[in-house]
């Protein structure tokens, strides 16, 4: 970086790589180190890591091609870690030639003049990305160039004269990363001015035939290109991208606990004031894989990872409001603030024609009571493993209590009490309204004998919800309250004290 002439940068024993190559022997650097090439890509390691890397060392154009919200972007941005730090070009030049390689007429022209005494300036490597989102009115003009009329009158050039074009953003990113989202947006005849470009490496502007081996590693992104009526990557185009990587979304719970941790927001004051256990995040989680397959959300569009780190950030936000409104200087996430997060699902899934007839509000609130269903599971007995084992004889009251560990519980609402909970009510008050239920604290206390008050009302609050999944019970959101009951009334189970179905709820069903 000592040299700002050419005669320097010679005597430094600098030598010309090409990008692809830069990037390749820093990436061979980085492996024989055993170092992470792409830091903060969770889920990936055994997948699309290897892909992009074996793809890099085959010096490649890349097309990352997903569902949203699947880091396709953020992959494209790390790439930039694996260039030199700094690299020299020929002061003044608009394409960052290099001064051993110079391509552009100006610094031909410049070293022509100057030789060894031409001044060049070095470029870090935060400044050798480019990114251009494809949009339908992208033009050609935009992504290669066009004849700049202001120039031409300004210099007093005849329009035949070379010095009169106006580089566009692909030129500009010589020597660079360039990225390209969302390919299939780009319209026919602008992705055909990109196939010379990508294989001869000339460009063609207004009838300027202009040799310049453009120096750039392409990546490009694209959702699979039957994901809406868009458009799609033309085949000769496609042909030319030498290496295409499928992304997915994460695998395992873990994984997308880990991405939501790393992404989600939370103010620092709120950190210690709010506390979000292990249950209510995995309950966040699940709805993402419950929505990708829902039957009522559009597969094709698929459900970004930004659904739970939206839901994540919102449920923190619900039990910190709370919080604010009662005076409490600390709390605890809910499971009665997951109703937080439902504008986290709304605008982020796309409905069939089925989940349209259902309401957007109703589809996501049916995402969460199947999280809550499928996590119950995981932390208590299944209550259909419970029903199917039933003895087919009458069963005493004490085999019913050691078969049926709900059985107290849903006694409870039987004999018609109900229990309202709103949404705002003080941490204290609802672990009082939790204990009135008879049964509920017992049952948590059994299955999770070391948890302290907090964590046992979270508990005690999850299984009801989770009996509420099961059709057990019955539970209904108001707008400023939820309220759980018998599910099929009071009435109805009067005197009926050796109903058939120990969890309240018919065989037919």
């Amino acid at each position: 970086m000592n040299a700002s002439t050419l005669g320097e940068l010679k005597k430094s024993g600098y030598q010309f790589k090409s990008i692809k190559e830069e990037i390749r022997q820093n990436l061979i650097q980085k492996l024989k180190e055993g170092e992470t090439t792409f830091p903060g890509i969770v889920g990936y390691e055994d997948s699309v890591v290897p892909e992009t890397e074996r793809a890099l060392l085959s010096k490649h154009n890349i097309l990352l091609l997903g569902l949203r919200g699947q880091a396709k972007t953020r992959m494209a941005r790390q790439m930039t870690a694996l260039l030199d730090e700094y690299i020299p070009f020929v002061a003044g030049s608009e394409i960052n030639d290099d001064p051993l390689n110079p391509i552009s007429k100006y610094a031909i022209d410049l070293i022509a003049e100057k030789g060894d005494d031409t001044p060049i300036e070095w470029l870090h490597r935060s400044q050798r990305y480019g990114e251009k989102l494809a949009t339908p009115d992208v033009s050609v003009a935009d992504l290669i160039g066009d004849i700049d009329p202001i120039k031409a009158a300004n210099l007093k050039l005849s329009f035949a004269d070379e010095r009169v074009l106006h580089y566009g953003i692909i030129p500009r990113s010589n020597r660079s990363i360039f990225v390209i989202n969302e390919l299939p947006d780009l319209q026919a005849r602008i992705q055909v001015s990109l196939f010379n470009i990508l294989e001869e490496g000339d460009i063609q502007i207004r009838g300027f035939k202009l040799r310049m081996p453009l120096d750039i590693l392409f990546i490009f992104t694209a959702n699979p290109e039957d994901y809406t009526n868009r458009g799609s990557i033309v085949t000769p185009l496609k042909d030319r991208i030498q290496s295409q990587i499928l992304t997915h979304y994460p695998r395992t719970l873990e994984h997308a606990l880990d991405i939501t941790e790393q992404e989600a927001f939370v103010h620092d004051d709120v950190v210690d004031k709010v506390l979000i256990s292990d249950l209510v995040k995995r309950l966040i989680e699940q709805v993402a894989f419950e929505a990708r397959g829902s039957e009522f959300v559009d597969k094709k569009s698929g459900v970004s990872a930004r659904l739970t780190i939206s839901a994540r950030e919102n449920a923190v936000s619900a039990a910190e409001r709370r919080a604010l409104i009662n005076g409490e200087s600390t709390t605890q996430v809910w499971i009665s603030d997951l109703a937080g997060i439902i504008p986290s699902i709304t605008g982020k899934v796309e409905l069939v024609y089925e989940g349209e007839q259902e309401g957007p509000y109703q589809v996501a609130m049916n995402l969460v009571d199947k999280a809550i269903r499928s996590q119950f599971v995981k932390y208590f007995p299944d209550p259909d493993q419970l029903k199917k084992r039933r003895n087919t004889g009458k069963p005493s009251a004490q085999q019913k209590a050691d078969e049926n560990p709900y059985r107290s519980i849903t006694a409870w609402f039987d004999k018609g009490n109900q229990l309202n909970i709103p949404f705002n009510t003080k941490d204290d008050q609802k672990l009082q309204l939790l204990y009135a239920v008879d049964g509920l604290h017992a049952l948590v206390k059994k299955y999770f004998p070391g948890a302290n008050e907090m964590q046992l009302g979270l508990l005690m609050e999850f299984v009801l919800h989770g009996l509420a999944s099961y059709s057990a019970i019955s539970k209904k959101l108001f707008d400023n309250k939820i309220e759980f009951k018998d599910l099929f009334g009071s009435m109805m189970n009067i005197g009926n004290e050796d109903q058939d179905d120990e969890l309240g709820f018919d065989d037919e069903n």
